[in-house]
């Protein structure tokens, strides 16, 4: 059995990592030929997922979108080829790299925290290591070319690492490093690197650097670690004097100045609009050219306080608004109170409370069940989100969206406090959701015109509600009766009449806030659709895909409820937490993102990142996850990254790119939410939202098509100060990353490479360049 291993400090801000300041044990375990029961230490291999697990492009043999749920993307036909392509030249590359071995035949394994057995095991003379060294190295060159069997899981482990990634490392090599706080606490630590067991197990396929170059790295991994090199320090100052040169930064100078949403604050586009009366000019207006530029921070600006805390106050300098304060502090939604911003819970229909006002609603509906039957909803017109933030406590999950600017932050608010949110708009597009995901959507007094124009409006909530789901309605023409009000439910009355929605119940005033709630059903066959005299609204034509959402038009039109047993949306999911493990029942038939059977795709999945998530992420990474709660998978296929956090008080954003695999209607079904984006493009939510970022295999792919720097500064944009960035991707992608995250200022916390598969992560510092850059476009 063999293994190395670092024993690396944990820099950063001791205030911020008070519960981490300990020593991170890095070690890589691979697994013997007859030790099929040896324990797995770094567990950042892919588990039962084949060779494309770690790997972006992952459409490959996938069935056509045949309106069913069938993993799709969202791009046209070309893309999809375009994917295919590219998942073939990297199929091809992979092979000869490996020497023709077939997917499943390696023998990796890694692990992030080592036992104290294999410490002590591990404490031996460093002569005698030397001399090991050089006979593994002997004995590697020999082997180089020989298979191993197949390892511990039956399956190829993954490239897929973590890893310090040198530019200067040759394609084909093999080089292991680890590194944590920029190569120095390697030097540190490599006294106890035992260079002998580690290389006289080397896997076979594995080769040396040859040359100067593999004297010059055995000699960095045998020295006692009370000396740095000279070539470490100069190659690390070479590095840091290359990304300066390299990367030069400027503070993006715009209107909405420490609040810019790029595809949101496009003055130039909103100015040319033709017409404002859909709210067109709350939708995304993507420039041309992303920008590349830092957006600055707000004067006085702090770490934002933890949850739970933070839902009832945050940092009033994080932001700096106080007219929602001024408009709707009278009914509860936030007040200033000294340095902070305080939530009393309220809104505008619940101004006594967030929680009665829940219950309520399940008391008014009981076939709701908050946390049992309904677990994802969706929360139009949200305000400050308190509706969402309270219904974690029933463990309901709510996508609140709400139009940037309309009540001035609210969006910004509600990511500040801990709580899920977008900015949004229902306006003349669908909602960037698939169809029939969401258990329930709700909406309090959030003043959208749903009888308007045929209801467009809220027939695209019907396309995103799940048959048999609820429409919970909390507005003044429920209770009121001046004439408008009236007038508006009549219009509401005959509109949800004319779609099939059963009227559920509509309550009287409620004794406490003094409001009444309509909750609405959409019918689960099509037995009524077909009874109607009148067509209206129509039925969908069987051309119009009701999964397509990305920048498609709004319909004024139903789709039929699926009928077939096997379509997904004709069974409801499974109770929570049940069905977060369950693989959907209308996955049987599919072939799955890595090309096995969608079952035993999604289970292999699941089970790899409970494995990297236990062992990895949680203890391996200085991440205090304490202080972790909004968080995001920048790429997120099943979903399992997500669902692996599941026992953690935190929640995830599970972003879809548009160019992948259509999966996020799996993550529904499972009880997680997300959403469809375009990573060429900025995402719809303020700057600082979110504490932690995930990226796996992600860089790689946007970089065929996109600004790679203008992504680095749209992650920079959207992650918290001190947030921290983990990616997962090819050697190549690990090292311009990196040396473009230190060329802002990002602290390295650790980075780990194995063959061609690296592992980064950064933490985000406070730096701001002082050159500024002049956003034109954004300028009012």
């Amino acid at each position: 059995m063999m293994s190395s291993s670092s024993s690396v400090s944990v820099g950063g801000d001791p205030a911020q990592e008070k519960k981490t300041q300990i020593e991170d044990k890095v070690t890589q375990v691979i697994s013997d030929n007859n030790d099929s029961g040896n324990t797995q230490q770094f567990e950042d291999n892919p588990g039962e997922l084949p060779d494309d697990a770690t790997k972006g492009d992952t459409s490959v043999s996938l069935a056509e979108n045949d309106g069913k749920g069938n993993i799709n993307t969202q791009e046209n036909g070309d893309n999809a080829e375009e994917t295919k392509l590219e998942k073939s030249k990297k199929d091809d590359e992979l092979s000869a790299a490996e020497g023709g071995e077939k997917s499943g035949d390696s023998d990796e394994n890694f692990d992030d925290k080592k036992s104290d057995s294999e410490e002590s095991k591990e404490k031996t003379d460093s002569d005698e290591n030397d001399k090991k060294s050089e006979e593994s190295n002997e004995k590697s060159d020999s082997d180089g070319n020989d298979n191993k069997p197949d390892s511990v899981d039956g399956e190829k482990k993954q490239d897929e690492s973590s890893s310090e990634t040198n530019g200067d490392q040759a394609d084909g090599q093999t080089e292991e490093k680890v590194d944590q706080n920029d190569n120095k606490e390697l030097d540190k630590s490599s006294d106890e690197v035992k260079d002998g067991d580690q290389e006289k197990n080397q896997s076979s396929n594995e080769v040396f650097p040859s040359g100067s170059q593999s004297d010059l790295l055995n000699e960095t991994m045998t020295q006692t670690g009370s000396f740095s090199t000279q070539a470490t320090e100069s190659k690390a100052e070479k590095e840091a004097w290359l990304s300066s040169k390299k990367y030069t930064w400027k503070v993006c100078n715009s209107t909405a100045g420490p609040d810019y949403i790029p595809c949101l604050d496009n003055w130039e586009a909103i100015r040319h609009l033709p017409s404002t009366k859909h709210y067109e000019h709350r939708e995304r207006h993507c420039p041309d050219e992303p920008p590349t530029c830092l957006v600055p921070l707000p004067e006085g600006y702090k770490r934002p306080i933890e949850w739970p805390k933070s839902r009832e106050k945050i940092w009033y300098y994080n932001v700096p608004h106080t007219k929602l304060a001024q408009v709707k502090g009278h009914q509860n939604w936030v007040k200033v109170t000294g340095e902070y911003l305080t939530f009393p819970g309220g809104g505008t229909q619940f101004k006594h409370g967030a929680l009665h006002y829940i219950d309520f609603i399940e008391e008014s509906v009981p076939d709701l069940a908050w946390g049992k039957r309904t677990r994802v909803i969706l929360d139009v017109g949200c305000g400050v989100a308190s509706f969402g933030g309270f219904l974690f406590d029933r463990n309901v999950v709510a996508m609140s969206l709400a139009p940037k600017d309309e009540h001035e932050a609210q969006v910004q608010f509600a990511l500040e406090r801990g709580i899920p949110a977008v900015s949004a708009v229902m306006g003349t597009k669908r909602l960037p959701y698939p169809s029939r995901v969401f258990d329930v959507v709700h909406c309090a007094r959030c003043r959208v015109p749903w009888h308007i124009e045929g209801g467009k409006l809220l027939l695209e909530l019907n396309r995103v509600l799940r048959p048999g789901g609820f429409f919970v309605w909390s507005a003044t023409p429920i209770y009121q009766s001046i004439p408008e009000d009236v007038e508006i439910w009549e219009a509401m009355v005959d509109l949800t009449k004319s779609m099939c929605w059963e009227l559920v119940n509509k309550t009287s005033k409620d004794e406490v806030n003094g409001v009444a709630v309509a909750a609405f059903r959409k019918p689960t066959s099509n037995d009524c659709y077909e009874q109607r005299t009148k067509q209206e609204p129509p039925l969908c034509p069987e051309s119009d895909d009701p999964n397509a959402a990305w920048n498609v038009p709004l319909q004024a039109c139903m789709h039929k409820a699926p009928v077939d047993a096997s379509e997904r949306g004709s069974q409801w999911p499974e109770q929570w937490p049940a069905r977060l493990e369950k693989s959907p029942y209308w996955l049987s038939s599919q072939v799955g993102v890595y090309g096995k059977a969608a079952p035993e795709d999604f289970a292999a999945d699941s089970e790899h990142w409970k494995r990297v998530v236990t062992k990895s992420y949680i203890n391996g990474m200085g991440i205090s996850w304490s202080s972790v709660r909004n968080v995001m998978d920048m790429n997120a296929v099943y979903g399992g990254f997500a669902a692996a956090l599941k026992d953690l008080d935190l929640w995830v954003m599970n972003v879809v790119p548009i160019d992948s695999p259509d999966t996020l209607p799996i993550l529904y079904e499972r009880g997680l939410f997300g959403m469809y984006h375009d990573w060429c493009e900025s995402f719809s939510t303020y700057p600082r939202s979110y504490d932690l970022l995930h990226a796996d295999h992600l860089f790689s792919k946007v970089k065929k098509r996109c600004n790679l720097v203008a992504v680095v500064a749209e992650v920079d944009r959207i992650l918290r100060p001190e947030g921290k960035l983990i990616v997962r991707d090819n050697v190549e992608i690990i090292n311009e990353l990196e040396n473009m995250l230190k060329s802002m200022q990002w602290e390295v916390r650790m980075t780990y490479s194995k063959d061609k598969e690296g592992l980064l992560c950064v933490q985000k510092s406070m730096w701001r360049p002082k050159e500024v850059e002049a956003i034109k476009y954004a300028i009012a």
